[in-house]
């Protein structure tokens, strides 16, 4: 059995550093940037992938905080990814009802919220947050207490979406992809129409996004409702995002208003 520690040593021997420089750019570690600050290993996510399923396949759940917790940007991948995996073998049909798989999976879903800011670029976000928040919000769950369930989760994605930090935020957005696969647009509706005037290009994006998969996953004539209301008002970014997969003549209407 490996720990943290043990983890963490293993993929500083994996270090490459031009590789490194390369990723360093691409997801803006400079001063001012989003991602201020970051350090990377050099590891691409094949890599990391690889190591969850080896090297961390068993690392006890207590132990995955201390990944969280690395200045590496790859470790901390790992360790949503190694949340991610955790979760979704408690995820399966035969599991949804299962009264220890749904601890378990709320225990997982506690300790991604507690450590959220960890997850503190887009591909940080994007990689977990449909996988265990978006996959959660369809499930079983105890942590309502007293609270009607679909409340509960209700009041979970608000306090992510109103919260201060950007990652947080990205999360109430993108972890609808999930929940839009599934057939179920409330969520990425609400939560589009929460951060339609949200100034961060990342954010722009991500509404956009989760706008244009609901289209496909669900329902097109609900995107168009929805940019029936909200495309005088959305930013560009968004919009565009939004309309992506629409043909020249109907991307044209929503951009310029063209008949």
């Amino acid at each position: 059995m490996k720990t943290a520690k043990e983890i963490v040593r293993y993929m500083e021997t994996l270090q490459n550093d031009e590789q490194r420089n390369i990723l360093m750019r691409f997801f803006k570690t400079g001063q001012g940037e989003y991602g201020e600050g970051d350090e990377f290993l050099g590891l691409k996510v094949p890599q990391t992938r690889q190591i969850v399923q080896t090297v961390a396949k068993d690392l006890p759940l207590h132990e995955v905080p201390l990944l969280l917790m690395s200045q590496w940007h790859e470790v901390r991948l790992c360790a949503l990814l190694v949340m991610v995996a955790r979760f979704e073998r408690l995820a399966t049909k035969r599991q949804e009802r299962d009264e220890a798989a749904i601890s378990g999976r709320d225990e997982i879903l506690t300790m991604y919220l507690q450590h959220a800011e960890q997850a503190n670029n887009w591909d940080l976000v994007d990689l977990s947050a449909p996988k265990i928040l978006g996959h959660w919000l369809l499930l079983p769950t105890h942590l309502a207490d007293d609270t009607d369930e679909q409340s509960y989760r209700l009041s979970v994605l608000d306090a992510l979406a109103h919260s201060h930090n950007l990652w947080r935020q990205r999360m109430s957005m993108v972890c609808t992809w999930k929940t839009s696969q599934q057939g179920d647009p409330s969520w990425c509706l609400r939560y589009a129409e929460v951060h339609l005037h949200h100034p961060h290009d990342l954010m722009q994006k991500a509404v956009g996004w989760m706008l244009r998969e609901m289209g496909k996953r669900v329902s097109m004539d609900l995107l168009r409702n929805f940019l029936q209301q909200h495309a005088h008002e959305m930013p560009r970014t968004t919009l565009r995002y939004a309309i992506e997969k629409m043909n020249d003549e109907e991307r044209r209407h929503w951009m310029y208003g063209t008949p």
